[in-house]
């Protein structure tokens, strides 16, 4: 990640990160970094941490990586900031850093559209049984379509929505488009204005949005409220044709009441973009389950948008650093 040309850029902050490459950031993003920082990769750092830790003012945190634990960030005594790729901050002991003279900034508008696209996605392929129609499809056995591929309708349905936030909303805007009902159930009611431009109804009560919904979506942040808020309760109040979509984050479902609750019947299916851990140990119930669909946390994964995450990531660093107003900055 530091090259002798970089080395000779003595003018720029420098900027501790993942990686470049499968696990860390695609090549076509780094650019964006290297306008305004020099970067060092995580594994290169720890080569030598008494030299490389001084220089260090900005701590670019991807897929939770590097892991802003308090060994690492006491090795870095000119951190001015930790720039979080994601909305999602519950990796992050927010207070701790701050107390430290540091601070913390995300990207939560960037990344709406992406996964409002990616919990539709869910929805359609689970509905529609879209995997398992592909498989069938491309199997060298197969001589003939069995009339159990028979998915739900989407159209005319009901999509219950727990978390209107960005994300929300926008997973609502889709849902319309398909001529769903909408349903959602907020900390906070949104506006006349908005309810009325989604045709969407208010559920001050998650019960009844549970008990009504056809397909049930989950949108919140991860918080201490919000840590198994869909349970063997919940779960066993959901229609027994109803789907679970969760692109929040996987503490948000207790998985062994969603194990039982798939595997007797008590809902039709689940799509989930996350799990905990992720990813699942390979002889997790949940991965052996035909009713359950499963993709690995990429609710942000495209080029555009993760491009848009790098640049935020960069412009939120940068005010840091020059001691201006921070855009995103999480306190």
């Amino acid at each position: 990640c530091v090259s002798s040309l970089q080395a000779m850029e003595d003018n720029k902050p420098w900027a501790l990160i993942s990686e470049v490459g499968e696990q860390g950031y695609i090549e076509e993003v780094t650019d964006i970094m290297k306008q305004h920082f020099q970067i060092i990769c995580h594994k290169d750092f720890l080569q030598n941490p008494q030299l490389h830790g001084p220089k260090i003012q900005a701590l670019f945190v991807w897929n939770a990586f590097p892991e802003a634990e308090p060994a690492l960030l006491g090795s870095l005594p000119s951190l001015k900031v930790v720039a979080n790729g994601g909305v999602g901050i519950d990796h992050l002991d927010v207070p701790y850093i701050n107390s430290l003279g540091v601070k913390v900034t995300n990207t939560p508008d960037v990344v709406t559209d992406a996964t409002a696209d990616m919990a539709l996605g869910l929805l359609l392929a689970s509905a529609r049984k879209i995997v398992e129609g592909h498989q069938i499809a491309v199997n060298p056995k197969t001589t003939y379509i069995p009339q159990s591929l028979m998915g739900v309708e989407v159209a005319g349905s009901t999509m219950g929505i727990i978390g209107m936030g960005r994300i929300g909303y926008k997973i609502a805007q889709r849902g319309k488009g398909f001529d769903m009902k909408i349903l959602y159930h907020n900390r906070n009611r949104r506006s006349v204005e908005d309810e009325q431009a989604l045709g969407a109804t208010y559920c001050e009560n998650m019960d009844d949005l549970l008990k009504e919904s056809d397909f049930v979506v989950l949108a919140v942040n991860l918080t201490p409220e919000t840590i198994g808020l869909i349970g063997h309760r919940e779960l066993s109040l959901m229609k027994r044709t109803a789907t679970l979509v969760n692109v929040s984050r996987g503490l948000v479902v207790d998985q062994d009441a969603l194990v039982k609750a798939s595997q007797s019947g008590t809902i039709r299916a689940a799509a989930l973009d996350v799990t905990h851990p992720e990813p699942l140990p390979r002889d997790h119930p949940l991965l052996s389950l035909p009713n359950v669909l499963i993709t690995p946390h990429v609710g942000t994964n495209t080029y555009t948008t993760t491009r848009k995450m790098v640049q935020k990531m960069v412009e939120n660093a940068v005010a840091a650093v020059k001691g201006q107003s921070v855009p995103n900055e999480v306190s």
